[in-house]
């Protein structure tokens, strides 16, 4: 993985000195809580309900073991001993004071780690699939494109006051798991004729009070020309995009009023000024930021097959938990495991302190040192030979991380909600920990299939509610809280917005309402191996509507 060279290290060194003077200059009434809020959003601080709550980057969602230990340091000594991993890949702390902001980000600093530009209308966290670098259906590693991503849009002189929030995500595989077709710019590697690698651009895609699925700008733009692409992009969106209604800020808004093919033209001008000039990737550099992500140094391992029917005679958990946790490996013998932080009955995406400890020690010494974390508030050990797997999973259950659900109707994306967001309009968690109750049994999941759930707490959809293949949104209603279901949403590569099918229900209804539509599907799926949301787009929402609300 990527190390920090000396440019980076000062720049993040310095950027933690400044911020802590205006930090101190803040606790001591020099500058008021309005001439701090622009400074403390572009280094990832929020006010919330309760508290501040800071957002820590963790680029391309990769980390190593000393970092895990580092955020789990955090949690234990600064917060309430556990952080919240997000659907951007981050992990957020929701109750550090104030005054240790500063010394928070200092112990980040230690292990390369930062907050900056985690928040603000400027260029976020670059995302992109969990399983980068590993899965066998890969055709590039998109990590060394997403460091220099990085590299480029931090503290961009032309790009820190975009008009709204600015979101990238890149796939190196043709099975999307970064959810590309839903970003401000989604990035998807593809081979041309020749069998050059290079760059699907996808534009305009977004999800919140307007989601829309993103528009194919480019087929093929090579990794030479990106940067001065991506640049081109942002300099046109920077231009035009509205500033008078943070509503309609969005790139998608832009490509939506003007059309993508007048965007694309004033972004192929901008290109064609650009390309060949300073922001020309040499191969070179590709080459050297590529060595930081070469492959470990695997054993040579014999392909083995898990004989999970064998598993289910002898330990039938154990057995779900290689049935859906597991994701194949590029190299022979090995696999990546997803550590579900969905437990029944408990917030999605939480980690304790001392869960965060085990976890890295599991990655130092099953995983060559790696972690990721995914947008479906997980974590993942990317390498993991096949005949570790039994002693991973001993540790997992001893840490209460074992739940074989990922994919399942309890791995639930869910975001805060009225709980900690000041933005919120209903409660999130509650509904997820009710729903994972409902159908908790694990014959009831595996009968159930693949089925993701999204869950929301306002129309920002932090929880993704609209790609869910059954989304929740929670709204507020005569000083209640209502919830809207949505069917047929999905962020993979064959991406749609769900659609509201009817009238709300209260927060007590929603567990009965989503059985009612789990058993819709099983009554009339074709066999057992069609999942719900292909049941769903032979189907319609007819029967699925009237289960719910009958002829009415």
């Amino acid at each position: 993985m990527y190390r920090y060279d000396e440019f980076d290290a000062a720049f993040v060194r310095e950027r933690t000195a400044q911020f802590a003077n205006q930090v101190e200059r803040r606790l001591i009434g020099e500058i008021s809580e309005d001439q701090f809020r622009p400074l403390r959003l572009m280094n990832g601080l929020y006010l919330q309900l309760h508290a501040y709550m800071l957002r820590v980057a963790v680029p391309y969602g990769t980390l190593n073991s000393k970092q895990m230990h580092k955020l789990a340091h955090i949690a234990r000594v600064y917060d309430r001993g556990y952080g919240h991993f997000t659907t951007r890949q981050n992990i957020q702390y929701n109750w550090p004071k104030l005054k240790d902001i500063p010394l928070i980000l200092g112990e980040l600093a230690s292990v390369e780690m930062h907050a900056i530009q985690t928040s603000g209308n400027c260029i976020r966290n670059v995302t992109t699939d969990q399983f980068a670098g590993a899965a066998q259906d890969e055709i590039i590693d998109p990590r060394p494109v997403g460091e220099i991503l990085r590299q480029w849009s931090s503290l961009h002189p032309e790009f820190s006051y975009l008009p709204r929030k600015f979101k990238i995500a890149l796939t190196g595989a043709p099975n999307d798991r970064a959810a590309i077709r839903f970003h401000d710019i989604g990035l998807q590697a593809v081979t041309n004729g020749t069998g050059e690698i290079g760059w699907e651009v996808w534009v305009g895609g977004g999800l919140g009070r307007t989601p829309m699925i993103g528009k194919m700008m480019n087929s093929f733009v090579p990794n030479e020309h990106l940067l001065a692409y991506l640049e081109s992009i942002m300099r046109v969106y920077n231009r035009y995009g509205r500033r008078d209604n943070k509503y309609k800020a969005r790139i998608k808004i832009l490509v939506h009023e003007e059309g993508l093919e007048t965007i694309k033209g004033q972004v192929e001008a901008e290109f064609a000024e650009v390309r060949g000039g300073v922001l020309t990737l040499p191969q070179a550099e590709l080459d050297r930021i590529t060595a930081y992500f070469a492959p470990p140094e695997f054993k040579q391992l014999a392909a083995r097959k898990i004989d999970i029917e064998r598993e289910k005679i002898l330990d039938p958990l154990y057995a779900r938990w290689l049935e859906n946790n597991l994701n194949p490996h590029m190299q022979p013998g090995y696999t990546s495991l997803t550590i579900s932080l969905k437990p029944i009955d408990k917030a999605p995406g939480d980690a304790t302190a001392d869960q965060m400890d085990v976890i890295a020690d599991l990655a130092a010494r099953y995983s060559f040192d790696e972690l990721r974390v995914t947008h479906e508030q997980n974590l993942v050990l990317p390498h993991v030979a096949i005949s570790d797997l039994r002693a991973v999973y001993d540790a997992l259950v001893a840490a209460e991380l074992a739940e074989g659900n990922t994919g399942l109707i309890t791995d639930i994306i869910c975001c805060p909600g009225m709980d900690f967001c000041a933005l919120a309009t209903a409660r999130s968690i509650p509904i997820a920990q009710a729903i994972s109750v409902k159908f908790q049994k694990p014959e009831r999941q595996a009968e159930i299939g693949d089925l993701k759930i999204k869950i929301s707490g306002c129309i920002n959809a932090c929880g993704h509610h609209h790609v869910g293949h059954i989304g929740i949104l929670g709204v507020e209603k005569k000083g209640g809280e209502l919830y809207q279901i949505t069917l047929g949403g999905d962020a993979t590569e064959h991406a749609s917005v769900g659609k509201i099918i009817g009238p709300g229900f209260e927060a007590e209804q929603v567990p009965d309402a989503i059985e009612t539509l789990v058993d819709t599907y099983l009554a009339k799926r074709e066999s057992a191996e069609e999942s719900f949301i292909s049941a769903y787009r032979r189907l319609g929402e007819a029967p699925f509507k009237e289960a719910l609300y009958g002829n009415a």
